[in-house]
């Protein structure tokens, strides 16, 4: 019995490939039958017998036996003087079968064959990859940092797969070292020159909606969804949750007691600030708390234009745009809408204002300071409010502020 000796072969495929028994001999199989179509050109006559315990190979050769000289199909047929020399006891009408030995395909067709083994195992490795991690796409996995490069970290798997964390999926303040676990969420398979490459994410929306879930059970087990998260990595991020529980309050269940559950997550984040509100299709409520922690007055709706104008107090604008704009950012992600903010009484006009600051050459700095305690923090702010009620509110002079506010005019009216 001729045989090829796949052993090794077949504890790569089970041990180190992770290919099912089943794929690997319909792989194998598949392999020879193509050797026996460009051998004989057709296969229909043969069977590849795997044998995946022993790691042995049969093909086996079936033809009927007829008289001779009435061969039509050398394939399918042998004559009966023919079968007779292989075993004389043979009839006319039987089938013989017959093993074929691999040798007699030659040596570089088994060669072929064998590199064609291993392109096939090669493929199946790959789209066994692709599926699993696409199929996982979203999902919070663990990892060992391997190797860290200017623009991207390369870690492994529990089962040894590569992983990348670009730069630009990193939070800012991310540092890592080699041989760390990590956390992060499986955001997409690319493919790089045919070979996948799994993308990892910490600055992903998903990433945050992972750790909620793991952090809050009634997250987990359907009572509270999640809206909407918008997030600027490392900064600030927003999260629109509802309960279909009406005695469970989702914000205090999200945050915890004491801050209990939203800690974990913050740590995480590397000390992002994360506001949890509670979602609602009033969109007016939902800017209003979208624009968190500041405290809105009033506003205008243009739903036509999905525009918002909002008027805050003074005290309250910086709040409201947050630093370096963050905040109202994602107040207007987290909502589709494009917000605007006033002080509250200023005109939408865009009316000409100056800073109180690039007073601080006519106006002492101790000054200016008692002023922007009130929120009066330009020029105009105090000229909307009377001598009478700025002296009320702060802790200066009648005289003083008869000063400022004279300083204050004259500049406007040279300016106008």
């Amino acid at each position: 019995m001729a045989s090829i000796n796949l052993i090794e072969a077949f504890q790569e495929f089970k041990d180190d490939e992770k290919i099912d028994r089943p794929t690997m001999m319909k792989v194998v199989e598949d392999v020879f039958k193509t050797l026996l179509r460009k051998k004989y050109g057709s296969d229909d006559n043969f069977d590849v017998i795997v044998n995946a315990e022993k790691g042995d190979l049969e093909i086996i050769r079936r033809r009927m036996i007829v008289e001779d000289g009435e061969v039509n199909d050398p394939l399918a047929e042998i004559a009966y003087t023919d079968a007779a020399k292989i075993e004389p006891d043979f009839e006319v009408g039987e089938e013989l079968y017959e093993e074929v030995d691999i040798l007699d395909f030659g040596r570089r067709a088994i060669l072929a064959a064998k590199q064609t083994l291993a392109s096939r195992i090669n493929d199946l490795k790959k789209n066994g990859l692709i599926k699993k991690y696409e199929d996982r796409i979203g999902e919070i996995i663990s990892a060992e940092v391997y190797q860290v490069w200017k623009k991207e970290v390369l870690l492994i798997d529990e089962e040894g797969n590569e992983l990348i964390l670009p730069k630009s999926e990193q939070i800012p303040q991310d540092y890592f070292k080699k041989g760390e676990n990590i956390r992060a969420v499986i955001a997409r398979v690319d493919l790089k020159n045919n070979n996948p490459v799994i993308i990892l994410s910490r600055t992903s929306p998903m990433f945050l909606a992972k750790l909620l879930e793991i952090e809050v059970p009634e997250i987990f087990d359907g009572l509270i969804s999640i809206k909407k998260i918008v997030r600027d990595p490392g900064d600030r991020a927003k999260v629109a949750v509802e309960s279909y529980d009406d005695r469970i309050d989702p914000v205090g269940a999200c945050v915890g007691m004491k801050g209990s559950r939203i800690h974990g997550i913050v740590r995480e984040l590397k000390n992002e600030n994360i506001d949890v509100i509670n979602f609602t299709t009033n969109i007016q409520l939902l800017i209003q708390r979208s624009l968190t922690p500041a405290k809105i007055s009033y506003m205008d709706l243009d739903n036509d234009k999905k525009q918002a104008n909002v008027y805050l107090k003074p005290d309250q604008v910086s709040l409201a745009i947050g630093r370096r704009g963050v905040n109202i950012k994602l107040a207007c992600e987290l909502t589709g809408y494009e917000i605007d903010v006033y002080r509250e009484d200023e005109e939408i006009s865009d009316e000409f204002d100056i800073d109180l600051d690039e007073f601080s050459d006519e106006i002492e700095p101790w000054i200016i300071d008692e002023f922007k305690k009130i929120g009066c923090d330009t020029g105009r702010s105090i000229l909307k409010l009377t001598a009478e009620e700025l002296e009320r509110r702060t802790d200066l002079e009648r005289e003083t502020i008869d000063d400022v506010r004279k300083v204050l005019q004259q500049e406007f009216e040279s300016e106008d």
